[in-house]
C-alpha cells in the first residue's frame, strides 16, 4: 500500500509538468484578455519538433544534451510563432477567440500529424532527456523519491510558478498585462499599446505550449504520435479558470488533476472488475465538477476576457 502511494505521488509531479507549463503560459494570455483553445494544436506541434530534432540526429541512440535543448528551443519558436498568429486572427481581425481557437486547435494537431507522417513514417523512440536524481536530497526517505528523482525540465517547470508570480505582480510589464485583460480603455488612455501587450502574452503563451509538448515527447513518452497530446491543451485551459487565474492555485489544480490520472493508473495496474473507461474517466469528471461549483472563478477573471478591443469603436 506504501508503494501505491509513493508511486502515485512520484507520478503526480511527474504527469503535472505538462499541465503546468502550458496553463502558465495560458494564463498569460487570459491576463491580456485572451484565451486560446488551441493550445491543444500548439502543444502538438511542439510535441513533434521537439522529438524531430534528436531523432533527425541521432535516431534512437543517445545524442549530445545541447541536441535535446535545441529541440526544446525549436518547439518553443514554434509555439511562439503560431501564438502570434494566432494574435493576428483575433486581435488584428478580431475573429471570434472561441472560433479561431479550434481552427488553431485543428491546425495545429494536423499539421504535426501530416509532417510525422511525411518525414518520420512510424512510431519512433528517442533517447530522450533522461531524469537526473538530487544529489543527498534524492536519499530522503519517501520525500527523495516524490520530489527529487525527476527530469531537470520538471524542476524547471516548478520554477516557472515563483516567476510568473513575479512577472505577473511586480513588474512593469505585468502590470500592463493585467490592465489590458481588465480595463483596456484605460490602459490606453495611459498611452499603453494594447494590442502590441497582448501580443506579446500570446507569443509567450504560445512558446510554453510548445514547449510543454516538447517535454511530453523528449522527457515522458520519449517518441510522439498523433494522438499524444490528449485533450491536455484543454485541460490547461480550463486550469487557468479552475486556478482563478493565479499561479499557486494554477499549480494546485495541475496537481490535483494528475492525483487523479496517477491514481486512476494505480487502480489499473492492479487491476479492477469494472471497466477501465470509468477509471480513464474520472480525471475529466473531477475537473468538470469543479469547475461547475467553482462560481467565485466568474467573478475573479479579467473583465475584457474574449473581447476585442478596438479604441474608435469604444469596445
Amino acid at each position: 500500500m506504501a508503494d501505491i502511494i509513493i508511486n502515485t505521488l512520484t507520478f503526480t509531479v511527474r504527469f503535472s509538468v505538462a499541465l503546468l507549463i502550458a496553463s502558465m503560459g495560458e494564463m498569460f494570455n487570459q491576463k491580456a484578455g485572451i484565451f486560446n483553445l488551441g493550445c491543444e494544436g500548439i502543444m502538438s506541434m511542439g510535441a513533434f519538433l521537439g522529438m524531430l530534432v534528436p531523432f533527425t540526429v541521432g535516431g534512437a541512440g543517445i545524442v549530445p544534451w545541447y541536441v535535446n535543448i535545441s529541440g526544446l528551443l525549436l518547439a518553443s519558436i514554434c509555439g511562439c510563432l503560431l501564438g502570434l498568429l494566432f494574435g493576428l486572427v483575433v486581435i488584428t481581425f478580431r475573429a471570434p477567440q472561441g472560433i479561431a481557437g479550434i481552427g488553431m486547435q485543428m491546425f495545429g494537431v494536423g499539421l504535426a500529424g501530416t509532417l510525422f507522417r511525411s518525414y518520420i513514417g512510424g512510431q519512433q523512440s528517442i533517447s530522450g532527456i533522461e531524469a537526473v536524481s538530487i544529489p543527498v536530497l534524492s536519499n530522503i526517505p519517501v520525500l527523495g523519491k516524490i520530489l527529487f528523482t525527476h527530469n531537470p525540465v520538471v524542476y524547471l517547470a516548478y520554477l516557472l510558478v515563483p516567476l510568473a508570480w513575479f512577472i505577473l505582480y511586480k513588474t512593469p510589464w505585468g502590470l500592463k498585462i493585467r490592465a489590458v485583460g481588465t480595463y483596456p480603455r484605460a490602459a490606453d488612455s495611459l498611452g499603453i499599446n494594447v494590442n502590441l501587450i497582448r501580443f506579446q502574452s500570446l507569443m509567450v503563451g504560445g512558446a510554453m505550449a510548445g514547449f510543454a509538448g516538447a517535454f511530453l515527447s523528449l522527457c515522458q513518452a520519449k517518441q510522439f504520435s498523433a494522438g499524444m497530446i490528449n485533450g491536455r491543451g484543454f485541460i490547461a485551459v480550463a486550469l487557468v479558470y479552475f486556478g482563478q487565474w493565479h499561479p499557486t492555485k494554477i499549480l494546485l489544480g495541475a496537481l490535483l488533476f494528475t492525483f487523479a490520472e496517477s491514481l486512476q493508473r494505480q487502480v489499473q495496474i492492479f487491476g479492477q472488475s469494472f471497466p477501465y473507461e470509468f477509471l480513464a474517466m474520472f480525471p475529466y469528471l473531477l475537473v468538470i465538477s469543479v469547475l461547475t461549483f467553482n462560481r467565485k472563478s466568474n467573478k475573479l477573471g479579467p473583465s475584457a476576457l474574449g473581447k476585442p478591443f478596438n479604441r474608435e469603436m469604444r469596445i
